[in-house]
């Protein structure tokens, strides 16, 4: 009985599974984080994402992956456009390193959107990933 049950969740959980390939990272709500070069990184979401979703998978791929602390900036190199890695409409590419991207760290907190330059520390915009957008 007990390796039917076993084999029973094993399956569901095989079937449920989102496919993903080699160098891909997955984040909170099945949000898709892959590299582009060794610099940038691209955030694609499975649905149309909001803001925080794009935020949040950036951060955790920051700290999981790339090794950034807490205190990290991570930079918006190019706002919402098509993926270049995968072909899917909307996508935002980010990195750790702005001046070997080639995009200058913008100044101030006023955000509109996803511009290039604009940056959260990783615990900032982690924190988006612990709670839902405020309305």
């Amino acid at each position: 009985m007990k390796n039917l049950i076993t084999a029973a969740v094993l399956a569901c959980s095989m079937a449920t599974a989102i496919p993903v390939s080699a160098g891909t990272f997955l984040a909170n709500r099945g949000v898709r984080v892959l590299p582009v070069n060794d610099i940038v990184y691209e955030v694609v979401p499975g649905r149309s994402g909001g803001t925080w979703d794009y935020w949040c998978a950036a951060a955790q791929y920051a700290r999981r992956v790339l090794g950034a602390s807490w205190t990290d900036r991570y930079y918006v190199v190019r706002g919402r456009d098509v993926s270049v890695t995968t072909g899917r409409r909307s996508s935002v590419q980010f990195t750790l390193h702005p001046e070997q991207a080639g995009v200058p760290p913008k100044t101030g907190w006023l955000s509109l959107g996803f511009q290039p330059g604009e940056s959260l520390s990783v615990q900032q915009g982690h924190g988006y990933c612990v709670q839902g957008p405020a309305l």
